[in-house]
């Protein structure tokens, strides 16, 4: 175990294990590929020789480094091509039977030094070990597709893992470029145990018809910055193959937000498995292609119900950083807006933060002067919602208590014209509560904007079973006329990108507070691995602790399950004072300003 990892056999040549022998052959190691399929092998084969083609033309290796690259890399169908590795790393179908039968295998093939690594991303590595003749030097190596892009290598080892076997593929992994992770083994490990209970809980919410797949995918890309939305994730992943690591999260957690929705059983008995099936969540152009087309569940250019009202004018009521950027936003696509605050000093002071922001975009080139000059002459400040007693469309973006937009709503009932709009921004209160607090619920509707609302592009659109249509296609149409991206959903606490995100975070503090993993490594496992634009925790503490928390409570007592309780750990911080950037120490410590 203390040799060179020189030679190294990946068996299995299938997607992965294509990338992790493309991988190892640029690396300068000698990799043999094994697979009882020669269409399998021979596919590997193009697809380094593709691969290495590009960098080529793209001058990053020169025609003779390609050949040697190429030269490096043999295929082979029968397992005792391997007996000479330094490594074995199994990249065979997710199945213990299938994994227990190459590992057994190999015990009677390999030398006695040689490291055997499984790539699963969810079954236990131990059980694996355990059946092997040597479990010492039996470890998890867990790449991640593609795998010649993707950083992030889980190095999992078990109770029985050689500390020098770990060492050695950690120092392997290093050696390829990427960034190794030591975890134990645990159902999911890091980067899976995070992602596919929100991947599940995504598929369950589209089940339940609470919101289209369009939304749900458009909502975690243009909320939370994500490369891809959680549906198309999963045809990318394989239906199936979710539905296998989610069987064997919930045999560990027997948490309800690991067992698989019951649709990914169905589509999985189907054969909808995804992209490689050309149909799952959406359908393909073909089996293996990433092209979506269009099928019956696509949905027309207009999601509208019905003609909207009027809107010329808008009021945005609150002084704080959200209502100045939604009033920007409007005031920018040529809305007369009445910014109306507690306070006349305090409207001015919203709208000098407006004009600082629009000097900003006027520096760095985005919009002109006389544009700025414009937007905000279109801006007019107001100490008093009397102020909107004529506006089209009011906007609420006061403290998130639902007491306080209560009260806030009994008064817009009061002063706004017949007809007019009146939309709260609230990330999870109940619209409907707010609706109630007038005689007119009908013109009612959640209108989510996110932070900073100049560069967020997603608007949550939320109707109550009292909202009239008219008012929906209203909010709609303006949406699009500020440039901003609609998403319909219903109105539960968390709507969809909350009621996705924060059982995410939750589970994140669990295993750190469970002493899973480090803040560090789990931070990275998800930029890393998941390609999200900031980890779990430094999220969190951006957010702000007690935010978090509140969100986390408002979903646990909705849906009253218990997966959602808010961890401890997030109630121990928030009871210290420990909020986050905001307070100078969260789950990490910053330098006060």
């Amino acid at each position: 175990m203390d040799t060179p990892l020189s030679t190294i056999a990946v068996v299995g040549l299938g997607t992965m294990g294509a990338g992790i022998a493309d991988v190892l052959a640029r690396a300068g190691r000698e990799v043999i590929g094994i697979d009882i399929s020669d269409t399998a092998a021979a596919q590997a084969v193009a697809a380094l020789e593709a691969s290495t083609a590009r960098a080529v033309a793209r001058e990053r290796i020169t025609e003779e480094e390609r050949q040697d690259v190429l030269a490096r890399f043999r295929t082979f169908s029968d397992l005792h091509a391997a007996a000479e590795a330094d490594l074995v790393i199994e990249v065979v179908p997710e199945s213990y039977e299938a994994k227990q039968e190459v590992l057994r295998a190999l015990d009677g093939i390999v030398r006695p030094d040689a490291i055997l690594a499984t790539g699963t991303n969810a079954l236990s590595v131990t059980r694996l070990a355990a059946d092997s003749a040597h479990p010492q030097r039996v470890l998890g190596l867990h790449f991640f597709a593609p795998v010649q892009a993707m950083k992030l290598v889980e190095v999992v080892s078990s109770v029985l893992t050689d500390p020098r076997a770990v060492d050695a593929v950690t120092r392997l992994a290093q050696d390829l470029g990427k960034e190794p992770v030591a975890v134990g083994d645990r159902a999911g490990f890091i980067a899976d145990g995070l992602l596919f209970g929100y991947l599940n809980q995504a598929a369950a919410m589209y089940e339940a018809k609470y919101a289209s797949r369009e939304d749900i995918d458009a909502a975690m890309k243009l909320g939370c910055g994500l490369p891809m939305g959680p549906l198309a994730l999963l045809d990318l992943v394989g239906v199936d193959t979710a539905r296998t690591v989610l069987e064997a999260m919930y045999a560990a957690s027997h948490d309800r937000l690991h067992a698989p929705a019951p649709i990914l059983k169905q589509l999985s008995e189907a054969g909808l498995t995804g992209r490689k099936a050309g149909r799952g969540f959406y359908t393909y152009a073909a089996p293996g292609s990433g092209e979506v087309v269009r099928d019956a569940l696509t949905p027309l250019t207009s999601a509208g119900t019905g003609t909207g009202r009027e809107v010329s004018s808008v009021g945005v009521a609150g002084s704080g950083t959200m209502a100045s950027g939604i009033a920007e936003v409007f005031a920018k696509a040529g809305y007369a807006v009445v910014l109306a605050a507690r306070s006349q000093e305090k409207a001015d002071t919203a709208k000098a933060r407006i004009a600082k922001s629009l000097a900003r975009s006027v520096d760095k080139g985005r919009m002109t002067a006389e544009a700025r000059d414009t937007t905000l002459a279109l801006i007019t400040p107001a100490g008093s919602l009397d102020a909107f007693a004529e506006v089209d469309l009011a906007v609420e973006a006061v403290a998130e208590d639902l007491t306080v937009k209560q009260e806030l709503f009994a008064r817009l009932d009061k002063i706004c014209k017949p007809g007019a709009v009146l939309a709260t921004t609230t990330s999870s209160l109940p619209v409907i509560a707010c609706a109630r607090a007038t005689t007119r619920p009908q013109d009612v509707i959640g209108m989510h904007f996110f932070n900073p609302a100049p560069a967020m592009k997603l608007v949550e659109i939320v109707r109550t079973v009292l909202t009239g249509d008219d008012v929906h296609a209203t909010v709609r149409e303006v949406t699009a006329k500020i440039r901003k991206h609609p998403v319909d959903c219903g109105d539960r606490a968390g709507f969809i990108v909350n009621a996705l995100l924060f059982p995410y975070l939750n589970n994140a503090i669990k295993m750190v507070q469970e002493h899973y993993a480090t803040l560090d490594d789990i931070d990275a496992a998800m930029k890393l691995g998941g390609g999200y634009p900031m980890g779990p925790f430094e999220l969190l503490d951006v957010v702000g602790l007690d935010v978090s928390l509140a969100i986390e409570q408002v979903l646990h007592r909705e849906f009253r399950d218990p997966g959602l309780a808010p961890a401890p750990l997030l109630e121990h911080l928030v009871a210290a004072g420990c909020l986050g950037r905001k307070t100078g120490r969260g789950f990490r410590e910053y330098a006060r300003r």
